[in-house]
């Protein structure tokens, strides 16, 4: 026996006398997994290794390069200019194998490609890459949309299952699941796993007049929002996409394509209903209810500023009364901003009310407002609505001159493809740092919303303070909130009546980037400022918990504040489907058992 394979019985032999043991679904694996293999080591798999998987995926292995690593060796070709003039599309970032959305996160990570990628087209491919890299004890991420801010479809040394061709979507006006015979049909939608959001509104609103539950961003990956629990902007009134979710196809870490539904594999179908992406195996499709389209779609938009603290913390108080006594319903959702200047901004949406009904929700809290014009500058306050079938409806859009929507410029670019103008600042950002807390509706109780301002004027001393409302389900519709209580998303969510989230970041950073190094000295000051506008807000919502997907990086209670009492009955899913980890993510379930990078096993506490 030569000295390396003696070394690695004897690690498994300690890992075995520590109390890793194999489940029943271990059975056919070969060992225990210690330690996964880098390109630099010995049983790294061979060119002809690599060669076999090529032509088991019909030829989409890639190797993948760094999204501006031509910048480097040329900054003057047509690659390097390419990228440059992408770098704020995100329809480009995610066409490309080492394309992330956010550039990076102080101290936390930064964007690194995978040796391999294969772009699967077919749940086929995925399985050759998923039985490939456990033969060969690699680092598996998977990727489609590339949004995550944790950096968790992001590995150096890695097999990328990249999905992103994976994203036909199919109407169905009756589905009934596999195995559920004798359930009522229901409409729904299927759609592969690289397809965004954009592509489920086109087909199933501008198309078929319905509605899909889904992410407020048109470029979010519709697996990967599944898995996270999937807030969108109308969520106060449909609850979530993992509430939603009707069948999927999950590829396992045994190689195996299952299909997952309430009567199928309903542990594993529960577990990836909020409980993170790229824990569970890869998700190759997914099947939606879809609803009736309400009518009408609106908004109410606009800036105050106040003059003075004084007057500041006099229209958070108007504020929150008013949110309480009129919005509070399945109606309103979207967010307001609080900001250090003293200005509060509001960014909310409606669905259900034409305009004059939006007009005349908001007409007591503007004209409240223009009262007071010595302590209150106003623009641009509105409130309206519009047919919910044009919402995302680019060409009828562009027809009124409404610019909220921005095209994909590129030639041959899907004409329906664009992203919300809102969304420009975050596309390639570099992360300083992020805090989220879901905010209990108990705060809005008449004897405690002054604590409420309280807390938002002190937390907006430090930092702007963002209440995402429709990432609470609170006033939510008792269906919508029964529905999203059989998921594993923390049941925190149920009882809040927003999201509290407090971030900042520079422009894109990404490596290869010449001029792009960020300031650090600013980014630790920011970060600083964070973590001392959310412990104001911690001191009324104490143990608040975090929506996976808009988080600190750095949480060291991630399992409670992710899933709450939920995670137990998570990690016993994870061993049983995943017993080796195979899938491995950032604060994902299973991940305390694997160093930060995830190559090392280790010991248990």
């Amino acid at each position: 026996m030569d000295r390396r394979s003696l070394l690695k019985g004897i690690a498994v032999s300690v890992l075995q006398f520590l109390g890793w043991r194999r489940s029943p679904l271990q059975a056919g694996a070969r060992r225990l997994v210690a330690r996964r293999v880098r390109p630099s080591d010995p049983s790294w798999p061979s060119a002809a290794d690599w060669g076999k998987l090529r032509a088991a995926v019909g030829g989409n292995l890639l190797e993948v390069h760094s999204l501006f690593g031509a910048c480097e060796s040329e900054p003057d070709g047509a690659s390097c200019l390419d990228a440059k003039r992408n770098m704020h599309n995100p329809y480009y970032i995610g066409d490309q194998p080492a394309g992330t959305q956010v550039s990076g996160w102080l101290g936390a990570w930064t964007p690194a490609p995978s040796a391999y990628a294969v772009a699967a087209r077919r749940a086929a491919d995925v399985v050759a890459a998923v039985n490939f890299a456990r033969e060969n004890n690699l680092r598996l991420v998977v990727k489609g949309g590339g949004h995550s801010y944790q950096g968790t479809s992001n590995a150096p040394d890695s097999l990328l299952i990249w999905t992103r061709a994976m994203n036909k979507v199919t109407l169905h006006d009756a589905f009934v699941g596999q195995g559920c015979e004798g359930h009522k049909p229901v409409p729904a939608v299927t759609a592969g796993a690289g397809a965004m959001w954009i592509d489920l509104y086109k087909v199933v609103t501008t198309e078929a007049g319905r509605y899909v539950q889904g992410g407020g961003c048109t470029t979010v990956g519709v697996a990967g929002l599944v898995q996270s629990g999937g807030f969108g902007s109308f969520s106060k009134g449909f609850g979530t996409s993992a509430s939603g979710l009707l069948e999927a196809e999950v590829v396992t870490a045994d190689g195996l394509a299952r299909t997952v539904n309430a009567r199928t594999n309903p542990d594993l179908f529960w577990a990836i209903k909020g409980g993170g992406g790229g824990s569970w195996g890869v998700v190759t499709k997914v099947t939606l209810r879809i609803y009736e389209l309400p009518e009408f779609f609106g908004w109410a938009l606009g800036k105050i500023k106040a003059q003075s603290d004084t007057a500041f913390r006099r229209l958070i108080d108007r504020f929150v009364n008013f949110y309480s006594d009129n919005l509070f319903n399945p109606h309103w959702g979207e967010s307001v901003r609080i900001g250090p200047d003293n200005t509060l901004e509001l960014s909310m949406v409606s669905q259900g009310l034409n305009t004059q009904q939006a007009k005349l929700v908001w007409q007591p809290f503007f004209e409240w407002v223009a009262a007071s014009p010595h302590d209150f500058a106003a623009l641009a306050l509105d409130a309206g609505a519009m047919k919910a079938q044009h919402w995302w409806d680019v060409e009828y859009r562009k027809s009124k001159n409404d610019s909220a929507l921005i095209s994909d410029p590129r030639a041959g670019a899907p004409a329906f493809h664009a992203w919300w103008s809102g969304d420009r600042e975050q596309v390639g950002f570099f992360i300083h740092g992020f805090e989220s807390a879901w905010l209990p509706a108990s705060l809005l109780r008449k004897e405690r919303l002054r604590h409420l301002t309280d807390a938002l004027f002190e937390s907006s001393r430090h930092k702007r303070v963002e209440i995402q409302f429709n990432k609470g389900l609170a006033g939510a519709p008792a269906e919508a909130i029964a529905a999203a209580k059989n998921t594993a998303t923390n049941l925190a969510a149920l009882d809040a009546f927003a999201l509290a989230v407090i971030a900042d970041g520079s422009a894109p950073a990404y490596p290869g980037l010449s001029g792009s190094v960020p300031d650090l000295v600013a980014a630790r000051r920011n970060a600083h400022k964070i973590d001392l506008a959310i412990a104001e807000l911690r001191k009324v919502a104490p143990g608040a918990g975090s929506y996976v997907s808009e988080s600190n990086y750095f949480n060291s209670s991630w399992q409670h504040a992710f899933w709450g009492r939920n995670y137990p009955r998570l990690s016993a899913i994870k061993a049983k489907y995943d017993p080796n980890g195979l899938f491995f993510v950032h604060h994902g379930v299973g991940s305390e058992y694997w160093s930060a990078d995830g190559f090392t096993r280790l010991a248990p506490r």
